[in-house]
């Protein structure tokens, strides 16, 4: 089944993008909670034009992604987290905790589009990487470091 995406959605799409999902993901969940509509011809339409005017503001939210990333740089986050004596933390360090240090530095990046490469429940180094834009993508280092 074809559908609309009417958000970004992750590890699925961004906002207007035909994408295929199965039937019952499409009609009983993506549908309803308004994250997507069918792809019929009218809607395409509707889409293409959306697309149209939208491609001038488009292009001012990549410049201001771009513009984040390189403010950002070489940016390296110190979590703080309470860990036993193995190094192994007590829960993980989460999205949102990688997200409040970012503001701390004076960085307003969405928790949701935070993403780690592997999970982090050990102290140590670790990648980030922020999905600023659909063609905008920027990596932080993070260091786990134990709370005192």
């Amino acid at each position: 089944m074809e559908i609309i995406l009417k958000t970004d959605i992750k590890g699925l799409g961004y906002k207007n993008d035909i994408v295929s999902v199965k039937p019952g993901y499409g009609r009983n969940y993506l549908i309803p909670q308004g994250f997507a509509m069918l792809a019929s011809e009218a809607n395409k339409k509707v889409r293409d034009e959306n697309i149209k005017q939208a491609a001038h503001k488009a292009e001012k939210v990549k410049q201001d992604a771009e513009e984040l990333a390189n403010n950002i740089g070489e940016l390296e986050l110190v979590i703080e987290a309470k860990a036993g004596e193995s190094g192994k933390i007590f829960g993980a360090v989460t999205t949102t905790q990688a997200a409040e240090k970012l503001k701390e530095k004076g960085y307003d990046v969405d928790r949701k589009k935070i993403g780690f490469t592997s999970e982090i429940k050990m102290l140590g180094d670790y990648t980030a990487v922020l999905d600023l834009h659909r063609e905008v993508k920027k990596e932080i280092s993070i260091k786990v470091v134990k709370a005192e």
